[in-house]
């Protein structure tokens, strides 16, 4: 548990990385962000793909289709509504939005995989789910008072934003879960494997996304950015080496690994790291410290996930017994 707990960190301070590049490149469309992370995971996992060949070409044909399945869900499209969210929003509401899945993964699997993981009582997670929502409007609140302050402040804008955080969340609400799935069925697998193996299935959807946003680009006429690097293009190849290395490799091993070890209803509720490390990482780029209500809403949201992981899961076919 320690163990699986620890890799579970090191994957969310990782992942907390992507919530400021939409920042940093503001200039770049969410497409060609998400597509251009993705193409950088392809590519960085070619030569490891080579020092595990053996063990990847044990991998079936399902499991390939699987892992096609979890790059385009939980790696294209989930990056690609939470960076067009950002540019939208700015990074803490979508960061705080992202931070209900903990909660969301546990009441999904809480019911799925009852019969592996055991099962909680509805109502012993439900102070939880009123802690992670009062931290979530607490935060919400604060960032509607910066937007209202700031100058062409645009609300429909905002709300935009957080409409496709909401997609985001959809998306990685069932990454997790499938992934965990998948390594659970298959213990003997490596982690590091199926990380490369995932990398690999998403190059060629990568590859054909980045290729379509280039297409459209050049028929976009004036307001069209330089292809095929845009127009920072050591900035921009930086960043998307960068997190495509860190953020969606070597997280995405460090959390298969948690995964590996932990019931899903635990490793679900760990993703409360990857929202704690985004927030601070967005703050630290405006150069502030957290105003009060942020750190309220981020301790009511740490609150919760505690308090949802001291609760004991029962046994499959277990009924809690009834208070005299």
């Amino acid at each position: 548990m320690l163990t699986g707990g620890l890799f579970a960190l090191a994957a969310g301070l990782m992942w907390g990385l992507v919530f400021i590049t939409p920042l940093l490149l503001p200039e770049y469309p969410a497409t060609l962000q998400s597509f251009g992370r993705y193409l950088a995971f392809g590519l960085i996992a070619l030569p490891l793909a080579y020092f595990d060949r053996t063990r990847l070409a044990g991998l079936s044909r399902a499991d390939w289709i699987e892992a096609a399945k979890l790059g385009l869900i939980g790696n294209i499209v989930y990056y690609l509504f939470l960076a067009s969210a950002i540019q939208h929003a700015g990074a803490p509401l979508p960061t705080m939005l992202i931070g209900t899945l903990p909660v969301l993964i546990a009441l999904v699997a809480n019911r799925r995989n009852r019969q592996r993981d055991g099962h909680l009582p509805w109502r012993r997670l439900a102070p939880s789910l009123l802690l992670i929502g009062a931290g979530i409007a607490c935060v919400n609140k604060v960032e509607l008072a910066h937007l209202h302050a700031a100058k062409a402040a645009d609300p429909t804008r905002y709300a935009v934003g957080a409409a496709l955080a909401l997609g985001a969340v959809a998306a990685w609400t069932w990454y997790p879960i499938r992934n965990a799935d998948w390594l659970r069925a298959h213990p003997g697998r490596l982690p590091r494997v199926w990380a490369t193996a995932q990398g690999l299935a998403t190059l060629p959807l990568a590859l054909l996304g980045y290729a379509g946003v280039w297409l459209s680009n050049e028929s976009a006429g004036p307001s069209a950015i330089a292809m095929p690097w845009g127009p920072q293009p050591l900035r921009f190849v930086g960043l998307m080496l960068a997190i495509g290395l860190l953020a969606s490799w070597l997280g995405t091993l460090c959390w298969n690994e948690a995964s590996q070890r932990l019931p899903t209803r635990v490793s679900g509720q760990l993703i409360v790291f990857e929202t704690l490390s985004a927030l601070a990482y967005a703050l630290a780029l405006r150069g502030q410290w957290p105003p009060a209500l942020t750190g309220v809403g981020a301790a009511l949201l740490v609150a919760g996930v505690v308090l949802a992981l001291r609760q004991q899961p029962l046994p499959a076919g277990a009924e809690p017994v009834a208070p005299h």
